[in-house]
């Protein structure tokens, strides 16, 4: 806040300060004037002025006596134009004053009202060297601006206005901005072009193509298969179709075996073939089975199925056992005992994938793991079972089965979180605090998502609120609560309506030589008749001799 009441002032940036300024600033052509003001009735004064020598690169003035704004700027050809806008901004009332510049076009808002709008020679802001950045006068002898000034700022960007303004739509591009897009519409013209000619290459080369036949492949379990190929996998028929292997269940053929042979499984094939049999004591053998028999001694004779007959073989060389006989077993196709627990899975079996083998008191067996269904009695194959097709899950309301091998998951669908592996609820942004709500605004929780509104004094789209002061706030207050105004330093009441008057409410004591003069937001302690100041300047009146 910076108050401009006598004329005995020099108001400028340092030379290295206003060149790190000029340095943002030198060849721009978009850039934004910003001040909040309060100018004396009839003053004309300068609020900004960047200038060279005689040469005016910039200046912003305010005359009360022609009530009209005016801008001096310099153009690239060197020439010095102004530009007036009839306006009475010399009122002794608080203004905000923005003016943007985008190349030939210019904008000039009062209190986020667009009171002018021009097409200009461009502004030429190639500053030199030794240029000065003046602040309520154009030099130490002319352009006093009488009154008060706050937020000065000077952005190099495009329609800064906003950031003073911020509820005005910003519906078109600035000039600057139609010059970038219709650069960009030429690079991708450009762009547009090159590839139409590289597409015509393509489409050149993909008719050459089209003669040739690309077949494709299909690889299963390290194998690959042409297109079209069948072949069986365990208990199932697959073939290799647009590169993509398509299975089904194998269909085993009715077979009708002659005489002295039956069906049986033969390892490593799916289905039951013709297999020659003997028949021992009523019992039917398999070729290659064998039988034990013991005599009335307790002598063990061997036998084994040969072309269809039982024949006696050699007993095999029995080893020795490292377990107690109490615990050794007798086993159906061998006269050599075993000790209980011995593993018949480690000398070989035929189950196959998706079966495991496991052991019992006397041989092995196969059986399916888990989440999987046998394809034939033996169980040495075994097919996925899909629970989501067959109802055979338990996923809850909120969720969606997913069959995987073996198993299946629950997936929880779209705006739901996890509880346990079957069950899903509502996520609730909102009570887990992950929204987009301001802080001034209420969530409410939908499904699958949220909205956000602004609490009740408040205004915006939920996202961002601002407060709303109903009588809005006056002299420079700024709107910080539901019709709470943060006033400025000597202004008070519930709309910043009311000047302090510093003097007769006993806030300051001026010296005996001098007198309090209350002024709008502050005051003065003005030298008696009789008495003048020595020049060191004293707030109470001290220097007054």
């Amino acid at each position: 806040l910076t108050f401009f009441l006598d004329t005995s002032r020099s108001v400028k940036a340092s030379p290295e300060t206003a060149e790190i300024f000029f340095q943002k600033l030198r060849n721009k052509c978009e850039f934004t004037i910003l001040v909040t003001l309060k100018q004396a009735h009839l003053n004309s004064g300068v609020i900004l002025s960047i200038h060279h020598l005689d040469h005016r690169y910039l200046e912003l003035e305010s005359s009360g006596h022609r009530n009209e704004i005016r801008l001096h700027y310099r153009s690239g050809s060197h020439r010095s134009h102004t530009e007036v806008f009839p306006y009475i901004l010399a009122d002794d009332k608080w203004h905000r004053l923005s003016l943007a510049i985008s190349a030939s076009h210019l904008i000039l808002h009062v209190d986020c009202n667009k009171i002018y709008e021009r097409v200009v020679e461009k502004p030429f802001m190639d500053l030199p060297l030794g240029t000065t950045f003046w602040l309520g006068q154009r030099n130490t002898a002319h352009g006093y601006f009488k009154g008060i000034m706050q937020d000065v700022q000077l952005l190099v960007m495009p329609q800064g206005f906003i950031s003073q303004c911020p509820d005005l739509n910003r519906t078109c591009p600035t000039c600057n901005d139609f010059h970038g897009l219709v650069q960009k519409i030429m690079e991708l013209q450009d762009i547009l072009a090159k590839t139409s000619a590289k597409l015509s290459q393509a489409e050149q080369r993909m008719n050459k193509l089209d003669q040739c036949y690309c077949e494709r492949t299909c690889t299963m379990k390290g194998t690959t298969y042409r297109e079209f190929e069948s072949w069986t996998d365990g208990c199932k028929n697959c073939t290799c179709m647009n590169g993509t292997v398509q299975c089904e269940a194998l269909v085993c053929p009715l077979a009708d075996c002659p005489l002295n042979s039956a069906l049986a499984y033969v390892d490593g094939k799916c289905c039951k073939e013709c297999q020659s049999v003997c028949v021992f004591e009523g019992r039917t053998y398999f070729e290659g089975q064998r039988e034990t028999v013991y005599s009335s001694s307790g002598d063990c004779v061997l036998f084994e199925c040969k072309d269809h007959k039982m024949q006696r073989i050699p007993k095999d060389s029995c080893t020795a056992l490292n377990c107690p006989e109490s615990q050794q077993i007798p086993l159906s196709h061998s006269c050599c005992k075993i000790c209980k627990g011995h593993d018949f899975c480690t000398e070989g079996h035929n189950c196959m994938e998706h079966s495991v083998c496991r052991n019992l008191e006397d041989r092995a067996v196969c059986s399916c793991r888990d989440g999987f269904r046998a394809l034939r009695e033996d169980n040495a194959y075994c097919e996925d079972i899909d629970e989501c097709a067959e109802g055979r899950h338990y996923c809850r309301e909120n969720t969606m089965c997913v069959n995987t091998a073996g198993s299946f998951m629950c997936v929880c669908k779209t705006g739901y979180i996890r509880i346990d592996d079957y069950s899903c609820t509502e996520h609730d942004e909102c009570l887990t605090n992950q929204h987009n709500c301001d802080e001034n605004a209420l969530c409410f929780n939908t499904v699958g998502g949220h909205n956000c509104v602004c609490k009740l004094g408040y205004t915006g789209n939920g996202t961002i609120c601002k407060a709303f002061c109903k009588d809005g706030c006056r002299n420079g207050g700024a709107c910080i609560a539901s019709n709470v105004c943060a006033c400025p330093q000597g202004f008070t009441g519930p709309s910043c309506e009311t000047d302090i008057d510093e003097c007769s409410d006993g806030f300051v004591q001026c010296d005996s030589r001098a007198n309090c003069i209350n002024l709008p937001g502050w005051y003065h302690c003005e030298c008696r008749d009789g008495y003048h100041d020595n020049g060191m300047f004293s707030p109470s009146g001290e220097s007054c001799e």
